[in-house]
């Protein structure tokens, strides 16, 4: 993995490994950037990260998949939004977030055993545990299914943390600070559908425990 410049912002850089990762793991949703016919598009979609490389899954008549098989380099971001930075003038507000933008290639997972890992990959990453309590899916199903692996060839990764900066001298008597942010889970909603009222699965209360 190669590592891009930070020009704006470069005292926010953490361009390693480590942190490129910690980010990629703290979340599963990405946004995919990629050119069709000349036109810059972005949709967002689930992710799981193995080493450096992010599976990806869908249909496979998915669009955006079939773009990126295409041999492009596609640009892919993650950002977790951590807090509002308010400061005494609206010129030095900002927020506090962690980063991070990778560049590279997608090529379609044809090993079966690999396929089977990669979907493991993601859910395991949305919610840890859950691939080992239900099924995977009907022959069908899992045929229907495109598995894509976007090796990350470039990255760069910026965070942001602390109070205003630079407002030192702004005389308004009004305050100022950090309004903290998270994201975290709520109760859980059972589907009622089976009329049957069960006990949370051992992978939800242990994602409600580590929320």
């Amino acid at each position: 993995m190669e590592f891009n410049k930070v020009v704006r912002g470069a005292k926010r850089e953490h361009n390693d490994e480590e942190s490129v990762y910690a980010i990629l793991d703290a979340g599963f949703l990405c946004h995919v950037a990629f050119q069709h016919q000349g036109q810059t598009m972005m949709i967002p979609t689930a992710y799981g990260r193995k080493d450096d490389s992010l599976y990806m899954h869908g249909s496979t008549k998915n669009f955006m998949f079939n773009q990126l098989l295409d041999g492009q380099t596609a640009c892919i971001s993650v950002t977790h939004l951590d807090g509002i930075v308010l400061a005494r003038s609206l010129f030095h507000t900002s927020v506090n977030y962690r980063s991070v933008v990778l560049f590279g290639k997608a090529v379609l997972v044809e090993d079966e055993d690999e396929r089977i890992e990669g979907l493991k990959t993601i859910t395991e990453n949305i919610v840890k545990g859950r691939y080992d309590e239900v099924p995977l899916g009907t022959e069908s199903e899992l045929k229907a299914t495109m598995v894509i692996k976007f090796t990350i060839e470039r990255a760069s990764a910026k965070i942001r943390t602390g109070g205003p900066l630079a407002d030192e001298d702004i005389d308004v008597n009004i305050w100022s600070g950090v309004i903290p942010l998270e994201m975290k889970a709520l109760t859980p909603i059972q589907d009622m559908k089976f009329g049957k009222q069960l006990e949370l699965s051992a992978s939800v209360a242990s994602f409600l425990g580590g929320k």
